[in-house]
């Protein structure tokens, strides 16, 4: 199903259904309370459960097989839920039982949970976002969130989330890419992250390249996945000095980089490299760069 229209109810119908396996019974009869009250628009109910839910439920791992990601992905193009607890899940469940026919209604009251949210619960909330309804509406809040300087809820947004890669505008999605480098966030988990790369984005990065260089600081060999495909003269030169000078994962890097570059130059480097990009791959150099 596209994800533009998924279905929050079918969602909730699949997160109710991990939720009621891995839930003890007393737990389960308080979300099933709570969640019918929420239903009912009951905004008091969902505030105060939303707060309460790892209290109540826990935060144990979802632990979810390979059956259970497929279904995900299948109804959420691009969800991957692998890494989310019992009181995410819940929380994301009470946010998707609450009424949200009209758009302005449904934000304001998200708005009030992300204002009063703390850590775990932002970490939920963003987590959440490609999964909610009305998803042109929620682009702002997203943008806003990648400001945070609290690196769980950062990567709440940035890790696993289709949502920046579809909503996200192109000035957006690029402070996006840029922050995970400077506060040494890895960029493979970033969904999209080769189908949003852009022209603007290669030269930030050799920008920051240039000027971790110039302050005798370390470069993630992750920065030239975003620079290959768009990389002109000064970028080439760029990466034949990585393949001069780097650590091994960061003359793959630059192996990687040059493969997906189209000038005649670029296959030249690679054949003085004496590296193979066939044996490479961006996740194996995310991997070795952590």
């Amino acid at each position: 199903m596209p994800a533009s229209i998924c279905s929050p109810h079918d969602i909730a119908t699949l997160l109710e259904r991990w939720l009621t396996a891995r839930l003890e019974p007393a737990a389960l009869a308080w979300l099933d309370e709570k969640l019918q009250a929420v239903a009912a628009g009951d905004k008091k109910t969902l505030f105060l459960s939303f707060g309460l839910t790892a209290r109540k439920v826990g935060k144990n791992d979802l632990k979810l097989n390979s059956d259970d990601l497929a279904a995900a992905s299948t109804l959420r193009p691009g969800w991957n839920p692998r890494f989310w607890t019992v009181d995410q899940a819940a929380r994301v469940l009470f946010v998707l039982k609450f009424p949200a026919t009209e758009a302005e209604p449904f934000v304001a009251v998200l708005d009030q949970l992300f204002a009063a949210g703390e850590v775990h619960e932002l970490v939920a909330l963003y987590q959440g976002l490609p999964l909610y309804p009305h998803q042109s509406a929620l682009q702002l809040r997203c943008a806003e969130g990648q400001r945070t300087n609290i690196p769980a809820v950062f990567k709440a947004i940035a890790h696993h989330n289709p949502f920046p890669s579809e909503q996200l505008n192109e000035d957006q999605w690029n402070q996006l890419v840029l922050k995970c480098l400077f506060i040494g966030i890895a960029l493979d988990p970033i969904f999209g992250i080769d189908d949003r790369a852009n022209a603007r984005l290669a030269k930030m990065l050799t920008d920051f390249a240039h000027e971790r260089w110039a302050a005798k600081r370390q470069v993630s060999p992750e920065l030239w996945r975003c620079v290959g495909p768009f990389a002109d003269d000064a970028m080439l030169n760029d990466l034949e000095h990585v393949l001069k000078t780097g650590t091994e994962p960061e003359r793959q890097a630059a192996t990687l980089a040059l493969e997906s570059c189209p000038a005649p130059r670029a296959a030249q480097l690679i054949n003085t490299s004496g590296l193979n990009p066939y044996h490479l791959s961006w996740s194996i150099i995310a991997a070795a760069s952590t």
